[in-house]
């Protein structure tokens, strides 16, 4: 790989999170021999400008996570370098490609995807679109199936299928790629997994932040087209889906879809029961009053920011267990968890009362704020009383938890493992194509039933969990969810 490109090299993706990633990469000894990074920008600045305002981003993340060299910043400005141009413009992607030389180039549009049809067709005009070359894309892609279809069909005029790399950052974390090692690599869970045992699953993305300026996107998509579309599905698939042959990119991918494949409509006389969306008002956040979505956006707005859903997997493995996915904006707590709730013992041969009642076994996998595998297990509470009394005990599954003198290694940014695959090829934690299409089908079937709804979100105030009816949503089921305090 001759070259990596970042489109929107000055913007604050690249800033805050592509550059610094790169950063790390070099640190740890794992970038490519020779490989070149282009920032690409409408801005007017010199190649020194430009690497001087990348090394005040690095420097910043790398000296906040103790990870400052001076030597691996020396490398990597020897990679940098820059070009103004105009990335809808053939004729501008010229000089570019002279930049790349002959060698394979990776392209990353780190900007607005409504450019992407208009990119992609002056990159493949200007040369940036051999066939050994490829293009990362970021979320979201359109924002319902006709769009996506339309800006995937101008992609695919200028990139075959497997040059293409619809990155979802959350499939870079950690946590998320122990959860095919916690299934697949271990014989005490996958013969669990499936209806016989679990009782359900949530999967809940909280935010503490409000949408603020960021509203004109955010009306344009909501917390549904914005977060449920990709990040929940992409969770919801690696929980559900079966285990694939083997850790081919497609095999992998192959079982996703068949999960999307299997997720039941949504139907409009139906939404109200297993939906629920709804908009913050004005409230309190961290100790500080916050205002209302529609206050931030200066009018009123029926435009989600919270969204509930109950989703069912019509398959043998799943029939019956009910997934419930929560996001919203201006919650109590940033928190990003996924919650395998198993079925209770079948039959108690322990009085409850003073005995301590029995709690079912919970599995508790957190991405953020902190990442972690937890398992709620119950246990004898320690003692000489001859009535044997339970206590249910977390016992995590992380790395150096049991170990007093473990360091545990740096918390990369899943941009990392993403920029590393991209450039060697493995599309194994990409969105494949058709995987795209299921998600938005399904997601625009709900969108759909809204619609035909009367009713607007409803208001809950900031720095709550969303409104009542999401906590209906489950208790009417006899579920709740879960504290986040187990």
């Amino acid at each position: 790989m001759a070259a990596l490109v970042l489109f929107g090299g000055g913007g604050d993706l690249a800033m805050r999170m592509l550059l610094p990633s790169l950063y790390f990469l070099e640190r740890d000894g794992l970038l490519p021999d020779g490989l070149k990074i282009i920032g690409a920008a409408r801005s007017e600045e010199t190649r020194e400008e430009y690497v001087a305002r990348v090394r005040q981003s690095v420097e910043t993340k790398a000296r906040a996570d103790d990870a400052w060299a001076d030597d691996a910043w020396a490398r990597m400005e020897a990679r940098l370098d820059y070009l103004a141009v105009d990335a809808t413009s053939a004729e501008s992607l010229r000089p570019l490609k002279d930049k790349v030389g002959d060698g394979a180039c990776t392209s990353f549009l780190a900007v607005s995807p409504s450019l992407y049809a208009r990119i992609v067709t002056a990159m493949r005009a200007a040369g940036l679109a051999e066939p050994e070359d490829r293009v990362v894309l970021e979320k979201p892609i359109g924002r319902d199936l006709d769009s996506f279809r339309q800006i995937d069909d101008a992609v695919a005029d200028a990139f075959s299928e497997n040059q293409v790399f619809r990155i979802d950052h959350y499939l870079g974390k950690e946590t998320v790629q122990n959860l095919i090692a916690l299934r697949f690599g271990n014989t005490i869970f996958e013969p669990l997994w499936n209806n016989l045992s679990i009782d359900h699953v949530q999967i809940t993305i909280g935010e503490t932040v409000g949408v603020g300026d960021r509203w004109p996107y955010y009306d344009e998509y909501g917390a549904l087209r914005d977060m449920l579309q990709n990040h929940m599905l992409q969770l919801l698939c690696l929980v559900a889906m079966e285990p694939p042959s083997d850790l081919d990119p497609d095999s992998v991918r192959n079982e996703k879809v068949k999960v999307l494949r299997s997720l039941r409509p949504i139907r409009p006389e139906e939404a109200e029961r297993v939906t629920v969306r709804g908009q913050y008002v004005a409230g309190t956040v961290d100790g500080e009053t916050v205002k209302g979505y529609d206050d931030e956006r200066g009018a009123d707005s029926d435009t989600e920011t919270f969204v509930a859903v109950r989703a069912d997997i019509d398959n043998w493995r799943w029939a019956g267990v009910p997934f419930f996915m929560r996001t919203g904006k201006r919650l109590p707590e940033k928190r990003t968890e996924i919650v395998i709730q198993f079925k209770p013992v079948p039959h108690s041969i322990f009085d409850q009362g003073d005995r301590g009642a029995i709690e079912a076994n919970r599995l508790v996998i957190a991405l953020q704020p902190e990442e972690d595998i937890s398992l709620s297990v119950m246990n004898k509470k320690p003692g000489l009383d001859q009535r044997m009394q339970l206590q249910p005990i977390r016992m995590s599954l992380s790395w150096g938890q049991h170990d007093q003198d473990a360091r545990p290694p740096r918390r990369r940014i899943a941009y990392e493992r993403l920029l590393l695959d991209a450039l060697s090829g493995d599309s194994t934690l990409f969105v494949r194509r058709d995987e795209a299409e299921q998600a938005w089908k399904w997601v625009d079937e709900v969108s759909e039933a809204w619609a035909g709804a009367v009713s607007k979100p409803h208001d809950y105030p900031a720095g709550t969990w969303g409104p009542p009816e999401a906590s209906a949503l489950l208790d009417r089921t006899g579920r709740t969810w879960n504290s986040g305090h187990d």
